[in-house]
């Protein structure tokens, strides 16, 4: 049973659950409404106790909900997959969903209520949901903003949007495909992976000049570049890098920063 505000109502639920007293209700609002709805809920009274209720965000932990907890079981359940608009439930087939209960025979629900959607449950405990979220984001959101640069970087030269996209979306599979098979760092390609100094120096170089013409004097792209450049580095080195061509790539990677740096404290 799914609860939101705009469709159905606290007295709607109430009334439901008189006619499926061991429902699973999920809090399907933004996760700034779900402590005032559990609120509001818990507040109507004439629920049947063996209720449970369970909220949908990532980030949460089950305290969100405590004014339910008091009388009914209260867990999360959250697909580790992205939804900008409603999709199939064959896109929970293959996913990760997060899960936590405040008991067992609720988190054994959720966890079959997982498998039934073709999805890999995993207990997700109370202090470690922030950084499980915070890598989602990184994983999906920011992945989908890296899109993003890189579609505008191929429009500053004249392509399309739809002839960038019908371009990347292909490499980013296969990388992804690579990270699939055998990790991050393995999956690595690329100038920063190889050592090769020159590459690097000219994309700076280059990105720091589309910065210029379009007046991002703080240097957006060319920062970004260095950040995820360090980043690279890192897994390069774990994979083998030549130490003295890794301190070259660092060198050219954090010059500007250093310069910068010099400039502010003169």
């Amino acid at each position: 049973m799914l609860l939101t505000p705009a469709r159905d109502g606290v007295p709607a639920l109430v009334r439901g659950l008189h006619n499926r007293p061991s429902a699973i209700v999920f809090l399907t609002v933004p996760d700034a409404a779900v402590t005032s709805l559990a609120r509001q809920v818990a507040a109507a009274g004439g629920l049947p106790p063996t209720a449970a209720f369970v909220h949908c965000s990532g980030v949460l932990g089950l305290d969100a909900i405590a004014p339910l907890a008091a009388r009914h079981a209260v867990g999360s359940f959250h697909p580790l997959q992205s939804f900008p608009k409603p999709r199939d439930p064959d896109a929970f087939r293959g996913s990760l969903v997060g899960i936590d209960a405040s008991t067992t025979a609720l988190r054994r629900r959720l966890q079959r209520l997982a498998r039934d959607l073709g999805a890999k449950p995993r207990k997700v405990d109370e202090a470690d949901r922030v950084v499980y979220h915070a890598a989602a984001v990184f994983a999906s959101n920011y992945l989908v903003a890296l899109a993003g640069v890189a579609v505008d970087l191929l429009r500053t030269i004249g392509w399309s949007e739809s002839d960038a996209v019908r371009g990347l979306v292909p490499l980013m599979r296969g990388a992804l495909g690579e990270v699939a098979k055998r990790g991050p760092d393995a999956a690595l390609t690329g100038p920063i992976r190889r050592g090769d100094l020159e590459t690097v120096a000219r994309h700076l170089e280059a990105l720091a000049g589309l910065d210029w013409k379009a007046r991002r004097r703080q240097g957006r792209r060319a920062d970004l570049y260095r950040m995820l450049g360090s980043i690279a580095l890192e897994l390069a080195t774990r994979e083998g890098l030549d130490p003295a061509a890794a301190r070259r790539i660092d060198r050219a990677l954090t010059r500007h920063v250093a310069a910068t740096r010099r400039r502010r404290q003169r």
